[in-house]
């Protein structure tokens, strides 16, 4: 069994190379019940992410693979790459890592084990511990509301950078997968609950680590509108994804 620990990556090259080797000692000293490698999304970057990627890649023992894709877009990227991965289960966060990486033995055991399909990080769950600004905060709490409302899922985080999928889950999703952006976390949960998927919600240990008071690539306003016009057009197709799962 072989996971991908995928990390995409846009204009991060002050951070890349410190946060991918510390990934990659943090696994080395886990006893995984599989196989692993650490895959850099290299994703519409025009600064030195893609160079400080192959030299990972040439010194990291095998631990490091590359992928460089010119256009933008964290969904894009993903799902480019996951169509191409012959790995069993595929993770992938941001590499930040705000999520703390302690959290990754929840996020996988679940998977290996067979109990689960998806395995996605909350922040919002009572044993979660965040450290975030109080308007991002409040942001993701409504923002989350409002998909339950619109959508009628139960998930506390849908946008939660920490998730862990089957191989087998992503090829049936794959096609109800559109968006390139950020709204793709959403499309990907809501897909797999209305295809009956196993789905399994963690808490972690999520803090805000952008580096030089680096504010996030998500315009947090402006982008809850999209993310809402987003939320009413994803419920005009549920009826479409449930039938396909019942004519499957």
């Amino acid at each position: 069994m072989l996971i991908d620990f995928c990390l995409p990556v846009r204009n991060e090259a002050k951070i890349l190379q410190a946060n991918a080797l510390k990934l990659k000692s943090f696994l080395e000293t886990r006893a995984l019940a599989a196989d692993w490698q650490i895959v850099i999304i290299v994703n519409g970057s025009d600064d030195t992410s893609s160079l400080i990627a192959a030299e990972l890649v040439k010194t990291g023992g095998g631990r490091f693979k590359m992928e460089n894709i010119e256009p933008g877009g964290k969904g894009l990227a993903l799902r480019y790459y996951f169509f191409q991965s012959s790995a069993d289960v595929l993770v992938f966060m941001d590499v930040d890592l705000a999520v703390a990486l302690d959290n990754i033995s929840a996020l996988i055991t679940p998977l290996l084990d067979g109990s689960a399909d998806l395995v996605m990080g909350s922040r919002l769950l009572p044993e979660s511990k965040t450290s975030r600004s109080w308007s991002r905060s409040i942001v993701s709490r409504v923002y989350n509301h409002f998909s339950r409302l619109i959508l009628g899922h139960r998930y506390s985080d849908l946008q939660c950078g920490f998730k862990a999928i089957s191989r087998e889950l992503f090829r049936q999703i794959a096609p109800f997968w559109q968006d390139n952006n950020w709204f793709f976390d959403t499309e990907l949960v809501i897909s797999a609950w209305c295809r009956g998927f196993r789905i399994k919600e963690i808490p972690v240990d999520w803090r805000e680590n952008r580096y030089d008071k680096k504010a996030s690539k998500i315009r947090v306003w402006i982008d809850s509108w999209v993310f809402a016009k987003n939320l009413i057009g994803l419920r005009t197709r549920l009826k479409k994804i449930r039938k396909y799962r019942d004519n499957v």
